[in-house]
């Protein structure tokens, strides 16, 4: 396995941190630019997550790995039109904090390894 997926991972969590910023600045759900920016990161972050080796993945199985490339072709084709702000909110407050945690494992486990 390369290690150049640990870049990626690394993107992943600095982007976890960028969405917790984004939310600190205020109600995402009533500013469209804070709105925007979180799109654009989970865009970024979702993205990333395709660049994780499978077999890493596969040691995550409560991450919801496909869901994740399928919620990133939504916000990039925009299928649906307009992704409502209360489920960017949702998924930011229930799916990110996981998705950070199995990472930060990933990368500890590989640090680990000879």
């Amino acid at each position: 396995m390369s290690k150049q997926w640990r870049a990626y991972a690394l993107h992943i969590l600095d982007t976890v941190e960028k969405l917790r910023r984004i939310q600190q600045r205020g109600d995402l759900t009533r500013d469209d630019i804070l709105y925007d920016a979180a799109l654009r990161n989970l865009q970024t972050l979702s993205e990333a997550t395709q660049r994780l080796p499978d077999e890493l993945k596969l040691r995550f199985p409560s991450i919801p790995w496909s869901e994740i490339a399928g919620f990133r072709n939504i916000l990039v084709h925009n299928y649906l039109g307009d992704i409502d702000a209360r489920t960017v909110l949702s998924v930011l407050q229930h799916h990110v904090p996981a998705l950070e945690s199995a990472v930060q494992a990933m990368l500890a486990e590989a640090d680990g390894m000879p």
